[in-house]
């Protein structure tokens, strides 16, 4: 089965077509109630690592390193990546949700491309 990777705000109503929604932030959204945001799955450590995040909030003019940093990092975790990947993808459609005001200037983006590369791939 081929999956499709979508990015969304977490803010924004939950269609059918969303298929699997996993929550892609480190942190919970702000002011969003569990039944609300309607997460099957929230991947928490899949969200750039916590020194990072504060990093790129510091200086967020440095959009492509950020991205090169962050890449490192989902690439020293590929193997759990691909494992859970695997496991939970039961649907065609998955899309990653996200808090951020700016989506594609994110880690949202990043993410999605290592997805599909590594779906891709295997």
């Amino acid at each position: 089965m081929q999956q499709e990777f979508r990015i969304k705000r977490v803010y924004e109503k939950p269609t059918a077509d969303d298929g699997y929604r996993i929550l892609v932030d480190r942190l919970w959204p702000r002011g969003m109630s569990k039944s609300a945001a309607k997460v099957d799955l929230w991947l928490k450590d899949f969200a750039p690592s916590t020194e990072l995040r504060k990093w790129f909030h510091s200086d967020p003019s440095d959009y492509d390193e950020f991205v090169n940093r962050y890449q490192r990092e989902l690439e020293s975790q590929q193997t759990q990546i691909a494992l859970t990947v695997v496991e939970t993808m039961t649907q065609p459609t998955i899309t990653l949700l996200t808090a951020i005001k700016d989506p594609e200037r994110s880690h949202v983006p990043v993410l999605k491309e290592f997805l599909t590369n590594l779906i891709s791939n295997r």
